[in-house]
């Protein structure tokens, strides 16, 4: 049977984690494929026109495959006014200390799956995996149809089941040390990411890709180790020269500290570094309404340096983060495996 490493074609088994919110740029999503590996465009908060652009961008940098990464459409909750109106309060506060208005909620609130999905489409990446959900059969079948590779992410058994009886052609396994936000959406089981593989190969005939905790070479080695095919790297790639995060998030990052799960920012559980608004929010509204309401806030604090403000997304290993070209950090975690 053929691999996945070898239906991708990577000579590292190296995934790049998708990190969305201008993380993975076109500059560092094609570097780690140059070297070999995987290169994953986090690309759900982007316009159908701003996928395009990305996808063009990547395709003149590399010829070798790379993977694009959205969130899988979900219904949208229903929220009501005395609960906008508390969210909002609690980010009063930090609105005035960046000169802000009041916070509001904008009309869309985020982008529209389908038009996503089509745009991701016409930039005929190797691979599209997605998170927060399944895809129904009639996108998995346009996948298939297009010969771009399905990749669902989970965070427990039941989810992995799920993902297996839909069809899709592998699976990311993201244990609880990953940074940013939870893939699933069922049940999360928090596990740790070698024991969820372990796991995972039980339930499952597809191929893993372990994700979250994996910082250095034996970590990769571990991960591989314990059954996945591949390893995807997230928080390791954070300080890379071509990662798009700002100043006062690249000197968070540097510092390290505690990280800590939060819906805060987004309204959907994630892990980050813990600043003022982990602690300061209580009460905010599922996603993708928190996410929207915090938006301005946000772009803000990274113009203004103020990182108490932003959302520092990492996992449990950013002490272990290390600054260099992407190229370089890749040869590093994968050398002689």
């Amino acid at each position: 049977m053929t691999s996945l490493r070898e239906r991708l074609g990577l000579s590292l088994p190296l995934v790049l984690a998708p990190m969305a919110g201008g993380v993975s740029t076109p500059a560092l999503v094609a570097a780690v494929s140059e070297v070999g590996g995987l290169g994953s465009l986090g690309a759900a908060y982007l316009t159908p026109e701003q996928v395009r652009q990305a996808g063009t961008e990547i395709q003149r940098l590399t010829s070798r495959p790379w993977a694009i990464n959205l969130f899988a459409p979900q219904p949208v909750p229903q929220i009501t006014l005395p609960q906008v109106q508390a969210a909002a309060a609690e980010l009063v506060p930090f609105h005035a200390e960046l000169g802000l208005p009041a916070p509001a909620l904008p009309e869309t609130p985020e982008p529209d799956f389908a038009e996503q999905f089509a745009a991701a489409l016409a930039c005929r990446p190797a691979a599209l995996s997605f998170t927060f959900g399944r895809l129904g059969a009639a996108h998995l079948a346009e996948l298939r149809g297009r010969g771009i590779l399905s990749i669902g992410t989970a965070t427990g058994l039941e989810e992995i089941r799920q993902l297996t009886a839909d069809g899709v052609d592998a699976v990311v396994v993201q244990g609880g040390a990953a940074g940013g936000h939870r893939g699933g959406w069922a049940h999360d089981e928090q596990a740790g990411t070698l024991a969820l593989v372990r796991a995972a190969r039980a339930v499952t005939h597809l191929p893993l890709l372990a994700a979250g905790g994996l910082m250095t070479r034996d970590d990769v080695a571990a991960a591989l180790a314990a059954g996945a095919e591949l390893a995807q790297c997230g928080t390791a790639f954070l300080l890379a020269d071509e990662a798009g995060i700002s100043a006062p998030y690249r000197a968070a990052l540097a510092r390290g500290g505690e990280t800590v799960l939060t819906r805060a920012f987004s309204g959907r559980p994630a892990r980050g570094l813990k600043n003022a608004v982990t602690e300061g929010v209580a009460y905010p509204l599922p996603y993708p309404y928190q996410n929207a309401l915090t938006r301005a806030m946000r772009a803000a604090a990274a113009q203004a340096g103020r990182a108490e403000f932003l959302s520092l997304w990492a996992g449990t290993g950013v002490g272990q983060v290390r600054p260099g070209p992407a190229a370089e950090l890749a040869r590093q975690l994968t050398a002689g495996l």
